[in-house]
């Protein structure tokens, strides 16, 4: 199943919280402070949700949350099944250190779909190498800059100026002058804001 490119304002309505998929426009112009009901001829009808429903819902939620195709998010829960300690922890660690994902945290880009078009068209480098995989995955002491050349692109800066107040993660740190962050340390639950239930998730792919 390919990706999806169809409007994203639609996802964040069906899941019924901002999934922040336009940059920007989430923060200044999001459909969800006018119109809160899901998508579609009867989105306003109440259904009583079932137990399968809501571990749906929240999978699909995550999955759309850091724009993963459903084969690679199974594998990433394959993954976390084989870490130690708790798998929802371990799934949601993993989504995180996704080089898209840190790029934006970062700031460096208005969006995770920014971050990955950063990223295969070679504007990023992880310790001084130049990195083209999104999927790639971070670890500790991984230094993630900018190159030089794309420091003075318009959309970078507007990342920066848009989303440079936004506080960084503890286990990130950020140089604004220089366009480069550090793996400080792998991601605990309490520092990964989504808004996500993963113990549901973790049922659904364990029915």
């Amino acid at each position: 199943m390919g990706r999806y490119i169809g409007p994203v304002c639609r996802l964040c309505r069906r899941e019924g919280v901002k999934l922040f998929l336009k940059g920007e426009k989430c923060i200044t112009k999001c459909i969800l402070d006018r119109r809160r009901k899901p998508p579609g001829q009867h989105g306003e009808l109440r259904r009583k949700q079932t137990e399968y429903g809501k571990r749906l819902r929240e999978k699909q939620k995550l999955r759309r949350i850091y724009n993963v195709r459903e084969e690679q998010f199974v594998r990433y829960f394959e993954m976390a099944t084989k870490m130690p300690g708790n798998t929802g922890e371990n799934f949601l660690q993993l989504l995180e250190r996704r080089l898209d994902n840190v790029v934006y945290r970062l700031g460096f880009a208005l969006s995770r779909n920014h971050a990955r078009q950063l990223i295969v068209h070679g504007h990023i480098t992880v310790n001084g190498r130049t990195v083209d995989i999104p999927s790639y995955l971070v670890d500790v002491g991984d230094v993630i800059s900018v190159k030089e050349d794309m420091r003075d692109n318009p959309d970078v800066q507007r990342a920066l100026e848009v989303r440079g107040e936004w506080t960084v993660p503890k286990w990130l740190s950020r140089d604004t002058e220089t366009l480069t962050g550090r793996v400080l340390s792998l991601p605990t639950r309490d520092q990964i804001d989504v808004p996500v239930d993963e113990n549901l998730v973790v049922e659904f792919y364990s029915r």
